[in-house]
């Protein structure tokens, strides 16, 4: 059995709140195990017993009418499965029992899903009361008279974690009857022990009452109130309150489910609409950070991605759908995927925006987002920015300045009839860039302008503290930049990604135009064995040879201009052949009279990795090797 003994300060919630755990409410607690021993006596029997009060009578009514109401609005106050719980058993003990035992059906369905089989319930939770010796002493000598004789060390109610209810069972009757019943009526004598287990004991008497727990479809539980031999026993009325209690606990946690249910749906969602992880392109790293707004309004429409492009480029993306709810995250990942379409099709920064500002358009007349697409190019140390309505990005550099970059505001996307303007400006190496979304910088406390100087004099004094030599490291940055944000600051959610340039050295990079003609193959060769022998790579010379004669050859037989060789070292050997023909190459199984068709089976097997990418001006294909050494 999993119980929980504990004092009333002590008991340990599923999920514990510190708050809860003050000395003024043992003593509270303490004092109404006192009042309940005394508050609603048992009725008086017996032919020499004096006649009832009837205001005695009425008194008991109130009180039970105020217990009640006291202990569903506890129990609605829980908004998952553990808090409700708590609640009822809180609420509970000592006022109306001394123990309270909770089953829940295991697992437990979910709104019109049918339940599994067999029937199981599990002990979700088991309270009593226990009052140590300090908290005794703090009450009056009448309180301590008044106190229920409860052995600390008793086991009040033992009772098994699982227990699985057979049809036609007992158990399975007084369940499916729904009402309480008294723990010495026929059903329940015959119940109880099925519910708690074999040779397990129950008290005699009217002491204990077991109560059904069932929501708005089925029954999904069920609760066991126990008082003990010193204290009066439950009365009729007591059965009435047994089952507010139940009714509002079952229905409690019908809402609990429903809700962890949706919230795992949008947690699901907005997982899989971020990128679960961030490549890493040549000549940049890159960092992340998503934080919600709060927890009950986990999905929004904020998003970031980072796409890599041909010529060891790479595309920095930053958006924000307006809205919290699983719309915005909808339209967020509908734009998020055309933006990586529009990508892969080497559009201009500008361009892109414009095509998300038409499918926006598509998607309804209210969809609205700003976006922030830039592109970096490690070779010019250059960088390409277009804004569609979002806060700037700031660009922290070696020294330790930071700065505001200053590019076009443009329209939110889905305006509609905007253009879009892009700016090319320097990424010097050692630098940082930072996009992000407006939670960040805005609040109900700063408008967007004063969070975006706080937020650069935060990246300026970070870059302080590194020297200005060293850049600080990345990961490090973006939890420093969270941690400017305020207990008032938390008002949307927070898309963060930082890229840090480290380009790649002239000196690394080798660049030829070839005529498409035979003799493109052979000074291929020759260039690419001269560039390796001065990196100092001759180990790879052959390997390289073979496959760069094999797709400039395939390259050449289809273009119509110049095809284009770029060689770029790096902790690999990556190699670029470009033409003008849009159409990829595609591996094919060469039959074995077939004089073609092996290239991109050698490129397949020798290389690290290859592939092919369609440009505007036709395509790039490229392979990778590795550098030892």
């Amino acid at each position: 059995m999993t119980e929980h003994p504990t004092s009333h300060e002590g008991r340990q919630p599923l999920a514990a709140r510190p708050q809860e755990r003050t000395r003024p409410r043992q003593r509270d607690a303490a004092v109404a195990a006192a009042a309940a021993a005394t508050a609603i006596p048992a009725p008086a029997k017996g032919p020499g017993a004096a006649a009832p009060d009837p205001q005695a009578a009425t008194r008991r009514e109130g009180d039970r009418l105020r217990f009640v109401g006291a202990a569903t609005r506890r129990i609605a106050r829980g908004i998952d499965l553990d808090e409700i719980v708590l609640g009822l058993c809180r609420a509970s003990v000592p006022t109306f029992s001394d123990a309270i035992l909770v089953y829940l059906r295991d697992p437990l369905p979910v709104g019109d899903e049918r339940p599994v089989n067999p029937f199981v319930l599990r002990l979700r939770r088991s309270d009593r009361l226990r009052l140590t010796d300090e908290e005794t002493e703090s009450l009056s000598e009448t309180e301590r008279l008044r106190l229920p004789a409860i052995d600390p060390q008793a086991d009040l109610m033992p009772a098994a974690e699982l227990c699985e209810v057979r049809a036609g069972s007992a158990l399975a009757e007084v369940l499916r009857g729904v009402r309480p019943v008294f723990g010495d009526s026929a059903a329940a004598r015959v119940a109880l022990p099925e519910l708690l287990g074999a040779g397990r004991p129950v008290p005699s008497g009217h002491r204990v009452i077991l109560a059904p727990l069932r929501g708005r479809r089925r029954v999904i539980g069920a609760a066991v109130f126990l008082r003990g031999a010193e204290r009066p026993a439950f009365e009729a009325n007591d059965l009435l309150v047994a089952a507010q209690l139940a009714t509002h606990t079952a229905l409690g946690i019908d809402k609990a489910v429903l809700y962890g249910r949706e919230a795992y749906i949008a947690d699901e969602l907005q997982r899989t609409m971020l990128p679960d992880s961030l490549p890493q392109p040549t000549g940049v790293k890159l960092a992340s950070r998503y934080l919600p707004a709060a927890e009950t309004a986990r999905v929004g429409g904020d998003w970031y991605d980072a796409i890599p492009l041909p010529g060891s480029r790479v595309a920095l993306v930053v958006g924000d759908v307006m809205g919290h709810s699983m719309t915005s995250a909808a339209i967020m990942g509908q734009l998020r995927t055309t933006a990586q379409t529009l990508a892969g099709l080497d559009l201009p920064p500008q361009e892109v925006l414009h095509h998300l500002d038409e499918q926006a358009q598509r998607l309804g007349s209210d969809r609205m987002a700003t976006c922030l697409y830039a592109v970096y190019d490690p070779v010019a140390h250059r960088i390409t920015v277009a804004n569609a309505g979002h806060p700037p990005p700031v660009l922290l550099h070696l020294g330790g300045r930071a700065e505001v970059l200053r590019v076009p505001p443009g329209a939110p996307i889905g305006v509609g009839g905007v253009d879009f303007e892009a700016v090319e400006l320097d990424a010097p190496a050692g630098a940082t860039l930072l996009l992000y979304t407006d939670g960040l910088v805005e609040s109900r406390l700063r408008d967007v302008w004063t969070g975006i100087e706080m937020l650069r004099e935060r990246l300026a004094a970070t870059a302080r503290l590194t020297g200005p030599d060293h850049s600080p490291p990345l990961e490090a940055l973006c939890d420093d930049v969270l941690d400017m944000l305020g207990p008032g600051d938390r008002d949307d959610d927070i898309a963060l990604l930082a890229a840090r340039f480290d380009g790649i050295a002239p000196s690394d990079v080798a660049y030829w135009f070839l005529e498409p003609d035979e003799s493109a193959p052979g000074r291929a060769r020759r260039l690419a064995r001269r560039a390796l022998g001065r990196w100092g790579l001759d180990d790879l010379s052959d390997s390289v040879e073979l496959l760069i004669s094999e797709v400039v050859t395939n390259a050449v037989r289809y273009a119509e201009r110049p095809v284009t060789l770029r060689l770029l070292r790096t902790d690999t050997l990556r190699c670029e052949v470009g033409d003008d023909s849009p159409q990829l190459p595609r591996q094919r199984r060469a039959k074995d009279m077939d004089e073609n068709g092996r290239g991109l089976f050698l490129v397949n097997r020798l290389a690290r990795r290859w592939g092919a990418t369609r440009l505007s001006t036709g395509k790039v294909v490229w392979f990778e090797m590795p550098v030892r050494g």
